[in-house]
């Protein structure tokens, strides 16, 4: 494991190419379901207008796409960008009924697209995943028109000492239900290393400030197990 954590960047690409095709199945068995309620409530903070054109990075399968898309007019146009090729090839399998939808194979340090582009940029369980945070935190806030926000779903720090009890507990039998489901336990001993190494709630507002983000916020889901954080761009 220790050799996989001196090549976060290697480490990041083979997790997802082993877990690409059992990935919503994945999240559903880690989650028990409940990421799909917690990407609702970032929809709902959202609370994007028609014609409202967004990025999502870290896409995976296109979940986020799929809920903005139920949340507005299908005509809203959506680019979905992710590192791992094979993770938007499932995305667009998943999604190909609408047209509307661009899926860029890209980090999220380096988005080629042009400044001042978006009105929402989205995160899901991405953004501990990315080899330099400060310079994804910058892209972010680049591609963002005016008046943009930035919305980051993400793994936090509990403060409630019996939770954060069972929650780690159970984080213990997470790589053996990826064993079962993957045939691998290795990618999941990452994905679980990776939170624990994460910034916590107060220190991620202060990356966010320090990137030209103005009126950040965050909200504890679940006790603080997630947190949605908020961001504008009010000067480019």
């Amino acid at each position: 494991m220790q050799q996989y954590l001196q090549n976060k960047k290697g480490l990041v690409q083979k997790t997802f190419d082993q877990v690409y095709d059992q990935y919503d199945l994945m999240n559903d068995l880690m989650s028990l379901g409940v990421h799909r309620l917690w990407k609702k409530d970032l929809l709902n903070m959202m609370n994007p207008g028609f014609n409202q054109k967004l990025i999502d990075v870290a896409c995976g399968t296109g979940d986020i796409a799929n809920l903005f898309l139920k949340y507005v007019n299908k005509e809203s146009q959506i680019t979905c960008v992710d590192p791992n090729k094979l993770m938007i090839k499932k995305g667009k399998e998943k999604l190909k009924k609408f047209r509307n939808l661009k899926w860029i194979v890209a980090p999220a340090e380096k988005i080629p697209i042009s400044d001042n582009s978006f009105d929402f940029y989205t995160i899901s369980f991405g953004l501990r995943n990315t080899k330099n945070l400060d310079r994804a935190l910058s892209e972010a806030h680049r591609v963002l028109k005016p008046g943009g926000r930035f919305l980051c779903l993400e793994f936090s720090k509990i403060h409630n000492t019996n939770l954060e009890f069972i929650y780690k507990n159970y984080s213990k039998i997470i790589p053996s239900i990826g064993k079962l489901i993957v045939g691998n336990r290795e990618p999941y001993e990452y994905l679980i290393k990776s939170i624990e190494n994460f910034v916590n709630q107060n220190e991620l507002i202060e990356l966010m400030t320090k990137h030209g983000f103005d009126k950040c916020s965050f909200r504890n889901l679940s006790g603080g197990i997630v947190s949605i954080h908020s961001g504008w761009k009010i000067r480019c």
